[in-house]
């Protein structure tokens, strides 16, 4: 399998407010989403990037940094491959009508994400 560059980044942050500043405001990122303690920004044709404030329950693993999603071709092949692998594997796979997605611990304990075609 071979990775196609990065589809999702990820924050989640005691500083939510200031966060969606820097990127909306001094940065000029395009909102695309807006929630009570979310906002998902759009970077460039086919990737995202979320801010998450730490009160966020569904982002409660995101402890490592920001979370990168790789884009690959086929989420659950990867997946597959991850698993067996060894690496812990943190969610199900998620999917909407266009993507699906799950996240795991790379082997230093930081969390990524892999993101696909549904």
């Amino acid at each position: 399998m071979r990775g196609q560059g990065i589809g999702f980044i990820g924050f989640r942050t005691d500083r939510f407010d200031d966060m969606v500043a820097l990127f909306r405001d001094r940065i000029g990122l395009a909102v695309i989403r807006e929630a009570p303690g979310a906002t998902w920004f759009r970077l460039g044709d086919d990737a995202e990037l979320h801010v998450y404030a730490d009160t966020d329950a569904d982002h409660a693993f995101f402890t490592t940094g920001p979370v990168v999603g790789l884009r690959v071709a086929d989420v659950d092949a990867t997946r597959t491959a991850l698993e067996a692998d060894g690496l812990e594997m943190l969610t199900e796979i998620e999917r909407t009508d266009d993507a699906g997605w799950c996240h795991f611990r790379a082997p230093d304990g930081t969390v990524m994400e892999i993101i696909g075609p549904a």
